[in-house]
């Protein structure tokens, strides 16, 4: 049966209220979770840090522009059904010849077409209850991805190419699915009719003072005091891409690799700021806003 005891963080995961309830809620009722947000603000953590805090196995998909469900779920590999055909074929004309011995095909039989089928995270994870399937950045998939999807999340079924086996899971024993999206583009209505959905809003100081400490538990509080003080400003400027979270936890990673005479002025001073910013005009805003005077990027 499923994992769905009420998973509220670890010791390296925030996992706030409203997301523990939206997680649980979907391992209960069997559904994906699908994770709308900024970058960096922790979304492929949570599946992540789950397993790992629970010891679950997790089947990892990476979404891409030219991903497929082939990919996602199985493919059969006609390449070596191929080789193993003329194996089989050199074996009965070496038998013929009165040869006892034979060319291996690794045990596999062109008879099994399963002994073909190379399992992706999806079949993988439908065929181990109580796993974790983290989908990540679908947003980035062709449009005919999310849609293809459907019957296997309606349907809780994979059927395996040439072979036509069927691996079905049940309700109960469903793997928690968790859905990432940066929102590049809008998924289809009936995808998201299929998934339990929850949009991670920015974490306010005090949730964020605790994700910095869940990292950097023995951080000087007054170089984190000061480094909030200056991200929480840039994040006011309006810049372009505002710094998220994972970029402040770089930087008071470099921050802390300072001498500690260095520290706060070297936060003040916005030193690293390249762990912060990523675009030139960006730059330019802080540089003008903030420092008044040309800044190193170092």
């Amino acid at each position: 049966m499923a994992e769905t005891t009420y998973w509220t963080g670890s010791q390296h995961y925030v996992c706030d209220e409203d997301l523990a309830q939206s997680f649980h809620m979907a391992r209960v009722l069997g559904m994906p979770l699908l994770i709308e947000g900024e970058p960096g603000t922790g979304k492929t953590e949570l599946p992540l840090q789950y397993s790992t805090d629970l010891g679950l196995d997790l089947h990892v998909f990476p979404v891409g522009s030219k991903s497929t469900v082939e990919q996602f779920v199985a493919r059969f590999d006609h390449v070596k059904y191929l080789r193993d055909s003329q194996i089989e074929v050199l074996n009965a004309q070496r038998q013929e010849k009165g040869m006892e011995s034979k060319l291996s095909t690794g045990g596999r039989s062109t008879e099994k077409l399963d002994d073909y089928i190379v399992m992706g995270p999806g079949a993988s994870a439908y065929s181990t209850p109580n796993s974790v399937l983290l989908i990540d950045e679908i947003d980035k998939a062709p449009r005919e991805f999310p849609n293809d999807l459907l019957y296997a999340l309606s349907h809780r079924k994979f059927v395996m190419p040439e072979s036509g086996r069927e691996i079905t899971i049940s309700e109960k024993d469903m793997p928690a699915i968790v859905v990432t999206s940066n929102r590049e583009q809008e998924l289809p209505s009936a995808f998201k009719g299929r998934c339990i959905y929850h949009y991670i809003t920015f974490p306010e100081p005090d949730i964020m003072r605790q994700i910095v400490l869940k990292h950097y538990p023995s951080a000087d509080q007054e170089l984190v005091n000061t480094a909030m003080g200056l991200f929480y400003k840039l994040r006011d400027l309006g810049l372009d891409r505002s710094p998220s979270t994972r970029e402040l936890l770089n930087w008071l990673k470099y921050l802390q690799t300072l001498d500690k005479n260095q520290r706060i002025d070297s936060a003040n001073d916005l030193k690293g700021l390249g762990a912060l910013i990523k675009t030139e005009d960006d730059m330019k805003k802080v540089q003008y806003k903030v420092l008044g005077r040309p800044i190193s990027y170092n």
